[in-house]
């Protein structure tokens, strides 16, 4: 009698579970799933960059006069961490460009900002200043160096947008 018992006890699981895999495929097939992303929200970062500008060592930067197109979504001020300032936005293409800002030392710094990008040797002239290419596996990099921080401005997108974000940053 025993064993009986032990028989139907499985077998009642495994219509359990095929009726749990029935339900589930049911569910799969009519709700509908979006594959896609959900579209990213805006964030207003000016209270976080005025709170920035107040509390850094140095001249926070962020873009000013770019497009519509151009939509920020995070922002992170961290005084206690070198006054690290992150500035998230997805440029008209979908791709990502984040300014980052910090008094840590620069290789330390710019290693971590660009994902490992490694310098190229090759400047780029942006308004008065001069910035040094770098490329990665995974982002490039515009990298100003200045005395007391680094800047860069890094991401996916390519360095035509790379070098707009930078022309478009302001410290005040």
């Amino acid at each position: 009698m025993a064993g009986m018992k032990g028989k139907q006890t499985v077998r009642d699981m495994v219509l359990s579970l095929g009726l749990i895999g029935i339900v589930a495929g049911f569910i799969y097939v009519f709700i509908p799933n979006d594959d896609s992303e959900p579209p990213l929200k805006r964030v207003d970062y000016r209270v976080e960059l005025l709170t920035a500008r107040r509390a850094a060592a140095y001249p926070v930067a962020a873009p000013e006069g770019l497009s519509k197109e151009w939509k920020a979504t995070s922002v992170r001020f961290q005084g206690a961490d070198f006054d690290a300032w992150h500035l998230g936005f997805h440029d008209p293409d979908g791709e990502y460009v984040a300014i980052e800002q910090s008094t840590q030392k620069p290789v330390t710094f710019i290693d971590d900002a660009s994902q490992g990008a490694e310098e190229t040797n090759t400047t780029q002239r942006i308004g008065e200043r001069s910035w040094e290419r770098y490329e990665g596996a995974k982002y490039d990099a515009l990298v100003l160096r200045e005395k007391g921080s680094t800047t860069v401005v890094t991401g996916t997108a390519s360095f035509a947008q790379l070098t707009k974000m930078a022309q478009a940053l302001k410290t005040e």
